[in-house]
């Protein structure tokens, strides 16, 4: 459980971040090994920072030019837009940062030949390892970089499954990044339910949130998804500028990074009283949520899991494929989904066995019979041997009423 602040202390065993850096870079080499990879070149941003402990702004994360390699049998290498200040800043990887060439997602000109300069760069730093004659994990690059290196004699394979694998069970650290990135998301709700009353805008609740993680401390806020009223009914996944009303309900999914660990993390709210229907809605939601938390335990599996959920046409979808995500688990750790991934429209079927400090987000959905809305909740379980953690702390036992005269909470 935590028990310490967001800042790094001497007097107290908080975060070890050279701990942190390096048990992750074990992990990620151990899965190379492991899947006969000779190396992996990664452009998503977050298995990067999972490799090299380095971050870029936001900006650059769809450019595809950031990028790094780490060879099996060696030390990782990133390519950098701010090579400068990563050798300045960073000495666990001074000695290996170079400047980033790419095509900026085909922005720069063809003729500068970018592509075969990172493709060459590539394959030196394979033959200098030794590794040029095994297989390239990639885990998402541009077509005409993945053809290139196949050009050269490289062969490509599928890299994201092994960082899948080596992020899929958490250290100690992360477990407890994860922990500080939720306790940030317990406050931003209070501070949400104090917001919500008759007038107030989704995006004025958007803006909140992001008001109040960055004040205190999350280096990202990815998405506050709102949904309020009819467009609770069902989920469209992003906010809008709708104002809302009496009687309505409205949830909300705080997703945000703690020092690159997230949250999925999903509330809902009345604003007034909850009619009968909400409130069924909400008792339902909320028991295929603590039925399937239920049977999270080491060694259990999804299927036991997704088993607890009702079908699809019991939430009126006609089959599971419109109901995916509706009823749903999720990895989490630096990207919102990792393993494992949880839903009745594969794991009953697959059966994925849970293990010791996975760590992953449960959510449920449940439509109001009236057609006033739907309710959607969700935690953030560990995993542990008898049972699993939970690591969201924001009350879940009813639908909580806001901003009318006779709720509970008043702004």
């Amino acid at each position: 459980m935590l028990r310490f602040g967001t800042t790094i202390a001497e007097w107290e065993q908080r975060i070890n971040v050279e701990r942190l850096r390096e048990d992750r870079l074990a992990k990620a080499k151990a899965q190379l090994k492991e899947k006969g990879l000779g190396a992996v070149l990664c452009y998503d941003f977050d298995n990067i920072r999972y490799i090299t402990g380095t971050i870029a702004g936001e900006w650059a994360r769809n450019k595809m030019t950031r990028y790094c390699i780490l060879p099996v049998n060696g030390d990782p290498y990133i390519f950098d837009p701010a090579a400068p200040t990563k050798r300045r800043d960073c000495p666990w990887i001074s000695d290996h940062v170079r400047p980033a060439l790419g095509s900026m997602r085909g922005a720069i000109p063809l003729e500068v030949n970018n592509i075969q300069k990172v493709a060459l760069e590539v394959k030196n730093l394979l033959d200098e390892y030794g590794v040029l004659k095994m297989p390239l994990g990639v885990d998402i690059a541009d077509i005409p970089l993945v053809k290139e290196l196949e050009r050269q004699g490289i062969e490509v394979v599928d890299g994201q499954q092994a960082l899948l694998d080596a992020r899929l069970i958490k250290t100690e650290d992360e477990v407890k990044l994860l922990e500080v990135a939720a306790s940030l998301a317990d406050c931003a709700f209070d501070e949400l339910v104090r917001n919500i009353k008759p007038g107030v805008r989704e995006s004025d609740l958007t803006a909140i949130a992001h008001n109040f993680l960055y004040r205190n401390g999350s280096d990202l806020v990815e998405c506050i998804n709102i949904a309020s009223g009819p467009r609770a009914l069902p989920h469209p996944h992003h906010p809008a500028d709708r104002m809302i009303r009496p009687n309505e309900i409205v949830y909300i999914d705080i997703m945000h990074s703690f020092m690159g660990y997230r949250t999925c993390y999903y509330r809902t709210f009345s604003c007034g009283l909850p009619s009968l229907a909400q409130e069924k809605a909400f008792e339902r939601a909320h028991k295929w949520l603590f039925d399937a938390m239920a049977k999270i335990k080491d060694g259990a599996t999804t299927a036991d899991v997704a088993g607890e959920w009702p079908k699809a046409q019991e939430s009126g979808y006609k089959d599971e494929r419109e109901a995916f995500l509706c009823q749903f688990a999720h990895g989490i750790g630096m990207s919102i989904w990792e393993k494992p991934a949880i839903s009745r429209l594969f794991s009953l079927d697959n059966p994925f066995t849970l293990r010791e400090n996975m760590v992953f987000a449960i959510e449920t959905y449940c439509p109001s019979e009236d057609g006033n809305g739907g309710v959607r909740i969700e935690e953030e379980v560990v995993v542990k041997k008898d049972g699993c953690e939970i690591i969201t702390k924001y009350p879940i036992d009813h639908l909580i009423s806001c901003g009318l005269a006779g709720c509970e909470v008043l702004v």
